[in-house]
């Protein structure tokens, strides 16, 4: 279900816009979510079912990029943390393969977040702050996302040895923060809560796998959020 989500949040960016994503998967607008443009997203999301293999329903995001590696697949929409998988397979990027943003114009995020338990004690506090002090350091955040594929959540860190889609990456995201156009994510966490997102994503599943119309999805929608 999340990778249905990863995609329609995507295709909700594209169509719609940053203004429109934030109206509607942040601030939850009532008439931005049962409106024409709602109603494009989910016309689009259709189309894209035309696209996946009729045994798409529950494979692992792992299994699918290793379609796209093994040349079963064109291409998939993911976060970056795909492209770990074509680096431990030793593929090299700009060469097996590409990185692109999807369509349109903005940027959402996703961050790996850590939580500090409230605890009694400073020797417990201490090791708290040690955690978070190596977590957040110039060379773990270095050594950490060229491993798992993406970008260091700290802008001082040099990107000399990143490869050309971190590189592209990272300057999306810079230039998308600057234009006011720098999203959170509401599929992987970052926009609202549990139960918000869990009920989207819901609508977004039935839709993607059935027959139902884009009008009744977004009534759905609105429903699953109220």
């Amino acid at each position: 279900a999340w990778q249905d989500a990863t995609v329609f949040e995507a295709v909700a960016l594209g169509v719609g816009g940053a203004e429109f994503f934030q109206k509607a998967f942040v601030e939850l607008d009532e008439a931005t979510l049962t409106s024409d443009t709602m109603k494009a997203v989910f016309d689009q999301m259709r189309t894209m079912r035309g696209f996946v293999d009729s045994n798409f329903s529950g494979r692992d995001w792992n299994l699918a990029t290793a379609m796209v590696m093994n040349g079963e697949a064109a291409f998939q929409i993911m976060g970056d943390w795909a492209k770990g998988e074509f680096l431990a397979a030793g593929k090299e990027p700009g060469k097996d393969f590409l990185c692109a943003s999807t369509p349109g114009e903005g940027f959402l995020y996703n961050v790996d977040s850590f939580a500090m338990f409230d605890v009694a004690g400073d020797d417990k506090t201490a090791g708290q702050l040690l955690l978070a002090g190596l977590i957040l350091g110039k060379n773990f955040q270095k050594v950490f996302n060229l491993n798992k594929g993406s970008i260091p959540a700290r802008t001082d860190v040099a990107l000399d040895e990143f490869d050309s889609c971190a590189h592209t990456s990272a300057k999306d995201m810079a230039d998308s923060n600057a234009g006011g156009s720098l999203l959170p994510s509401y599929a992987h966490g970052m926009a609202l809560r549990g139960a918000q997102s869990g009920a989207i994503t819901d609508v977004v599943t039935s839709h993607f796998n059935s027959d139902m119309s884009s009008d009744d999805a977004v009534q759905m929608l609105l429903q699953a959020v109220q």
